[in-house]
């Protein structure tokens, strides 16, 4: 991927989802536990997500690659920011998914973290893209909401 590329995929698209999520455990520990990112593989449904290149940490390409029956979507994240305990930023640069995200915690006192995760998407398909959006939107809402509802469990139960 060339420079003129990743910069291309990083302006935000027309579609975005947010979630957002209260974890009982201090920002230091929400912040290691979201990019331990092989782990995302625990609290996001399908998907297994495993760095091919780096260590993690900026300039790292990491992969998650969801599949459900037949239906299969590789989605390649750039981690262009990482601001420990507070920010974690990417830039989708696959094919079909493209667009920056960005995961946030904020500290809420020592033992509470308000967790939000945003992602701004380049939808596909031209107008026949822009048009399905609203109607996938609350799915998309859902299930991220409810990834980082279980990912908040599994931090809170020492589970990662």
């Amino acid at each position: 991927m060339t420079e003129e590329d990743l910069r291309s995929a990083a302006r935000p698209g027309s579609g975005e989802v947010t979630a957002t999520v209260i974890v009982n455990a201090p920002a230091e520990a929400v912040f290691k536990a979201f990019t331990a990112w092989e782990r995302q593989s625990d609290w996001i449904p399908f998907t297994k997500v495993r760095v091919v290149e780096g260590d993690g940490g900026e300039g790292s390409l990491v992969e998650a690659v969801t599949a459900v029956g037949p239906a299969v979507v590789r989605d390649e994240m750039r981690v262009v920011r990482i601001d420990p305990p507070y920010e974690v930023r990417v830039v989708h640069c696959g094919r079909l998914l493209r667009g920056p995200g960005v995961l946030r915690c904020t500290p809420m006192g020592e033992s509470r973290t308000q967790v939000v995760w945003h992602e701004w998407f380049h939808l596909p398909g031209g107008v026949a893209g822009r048009v399905a959006w609203p109607v996938l939107w609350p799915g998309s809402k859902v299930g991220l909401t409810q990834a980082l509802k279980k990912f908040g469990r599994l931090v809170e139960a020492g589970k990662i």
